[in-house]
């Protein structure tokens, strides 16, 4: 598992109001960092969250590196009654790579989650925007174009530094594909992606869980021992910074084994004793083919008499393979039955006219009538051996 210390980074922008998540925006980001929280947590003991708001009056780190979820979830509720004004991304990265430079266990690798809900602004150094517009100077270059460069050198200086990022966009924060079809946080993200540890996850409303929806993505599939090839991934685009929104899984039986592994294992065993089921049902459809059929008209005592080497050859694979699972007791029954079935040693057997139709009986009739015989001995027998 991951040793990481990470920081999350909300969106409690005005937009985080809006109803189109289930509560709110807002209350289906609550949700998928608390998600995120604990899963980190129970990856590794040693690994620690923090949490900061990137938006209202600027952003602010909420909880320090901590293991305590209830910090967290106070952060959370604090952070529902302070919503307004706009994202400040760059500068909510920058902070959250300061906290994490000065993180108490240096061991631990640096990640950064970044949840936006919101349209991307740009942002003007210049105290007075208003001011800057009534100039005669040029007018700056569009928003986005602006943004993103200025999100691609932070990235650079992210991946420069060893820190991971993830960028979860949803709601107004999923932008539209551009010419080459990345939008500018897809690009952002694979600018700081090294070795394939950065994720790009977009998650457009419908009636599935923000919460579910990154809990089954790869940005949470190294810290629950899933490979990122095998992580349910929205939209069914896996790799670094690949990910647009849907619900789906790949996992066996539809089910995770790391969150209900007594369902899992149960529905494993029902489906092999099925398969055996089918196959035991399958195996005796074939193996009587090569057997003469009883029907058909009274044959004579020399065609029996004929067909049964042929029968015996036959007889030989399955009576090895029953004499392998049996006792030497048992073993020695069959042979006997065997030899009766042919006639060697039962001369003092009469043919009654009950008995004239044995050459109509099948073989394991026969088997089970010679087994019956040598069980019951007759007692003429026994009263010739005493005189």
């Amino acid at each position: 598992m991951p040793l990481e210390a990470t920081m999350i980074l909300l969106d409690n922008s005005e937009y985080m109001r809006n109803g189109d998540y289930q509560p709110t925006r807002f209350g289906a980001l609550a949700d998928a960092v608390t998600t995120v929280f604990q899963t980190k947590i129970d990856a590794n003991p040693e690994n620690t969250v923090g949490v900061m708001t990137m938006a209202n009056k600027g952003p602010e780190v909420l909880v320090t590196h901590t293991k305590e979820l209830g910090q967290v979830l106070a952060a959370l509720h604090k952070t529902s009654t302070n919503l307004g004004r706009t994202a400040s991304i760059p500068t909510a990265i920058a902070i959250a790579q300061l906290a994490l430079k000065h993180r108490q266990n240096k061991n631990l690798r640096q990640r950064i989650v970044v949840f936006v809900g919101s349209p991307l602004h740009h942002e003007t150094n210049e105290p007075d925007a208003a001011a800057s517009a009534s100039n005669s100077a040029p007018a700056p270059p569009p928003p986005s174009q602006e943004t993103e460069r200025a999100l691609v050198r932070l990235a650079r200086k992210l991946k420069k530094n060893n820190v991971a990022l993830d960028v979860i966009a949803f709601g107004d924060g999923i932008e539209e594909a551009g010419e080459d079809g990345h939008s500018v946080l897809r690009t952002f993200a694979e600018a700081a992606s090294s070795s394939d540890n950065s994720h790009y996850l977009a998650v457009p409303p419908g009636p599935h869980l923000l919460s579910s929806v990154v809990l089954n993505s790869p940005i949470l599939a190294g810290d629950r021992g899933i490979p990122d090839d095998f992580a349910a991934v929205p939209g069914g685009s896996v790799g670094p910074a690949g990910a647009t929104g849907g619900t789906s899984s790949q996992f066996e039986f539809g089910v995770d084994p790391s969150l209900d592994p007594e369902l899992a294992m149960a529905l494993r065993m029902s489906m092999e004793e099925e398969a055996a089921r089918q196959a035991a049902t399958n195996a005796p459809s074939s193996a009587p083919q090569d057997q003469p059929s009883a029907g058909g008209g009274v044959a004579s005592s020399n065609d029996a008499s004929a067909q049964q080497p042929s029968q015996r050859a036959a007889a030989v694979p399955a009576t090895a393979a029953v004499a392998a699972t049996t006792d030497p007791t048992e073993e020695a029954l069959l042979q006997q039955a065997l030899a009766l079935s042919e006639g060697h040693n039962s001369p003092d057997v009469e043919m009654t006219e009950e008995g004239g139709g044995d050459e109509n009986m099948t073989e394991e009739e026969m088997i089970a009538r010679a087994i019956e015989m040598s069980m019951n001995p007759e007692p003429e027998s026994e009263d010739g051996e005493k005189q």
